[in-house]
């Protein structure tokens, strides 16, 4: 399902914000010109990914320093399991993400 959790100017360039969607927590992130949406848990060990730091790509988890690419959801260690990523989809200043 499809819903709109927010509006790209919500997300500055280089930054990241949660959101909540049908018992999700859901981490939107602006890396360039694109929007990428990852679930906001850390694999490894559970702690939310939004506090920790956009890098680039990837978000890095506060805890352990595990790093996930938001776009794939690929995990470096202490991780090995990827974060779940979700469907962008922009129209006009709406982000939809598919929950």
């Amino acid at each position: 399902m499809e819903r709109r959790l927010a509006r790209t100017t919500d997300i500055p360039p280089g930054t990241a914000k949660p959101y909540p969607a049908d018992g999700i927590d859901i981490l939107i992130c602006h890396v360039g010109d694109a929007f990428y949406a990852i679930e906001d848990v850390c694999t490894h060990d559970g702690a939310p990914l939004d506090q920790g730091e956009l890098d680039g790509r990837c978000v890095v988890c506060p805890r352990h320093g595990a790093t996930f690419d938001v776009e794939t959801g690929a995990a470096t260690l202490p991780a090995v399991e990827p974060v779940v990523t979700f469907a962008v989809r922009v129209v006009g200043e709406d982000i939809f993400v598919e929950c």
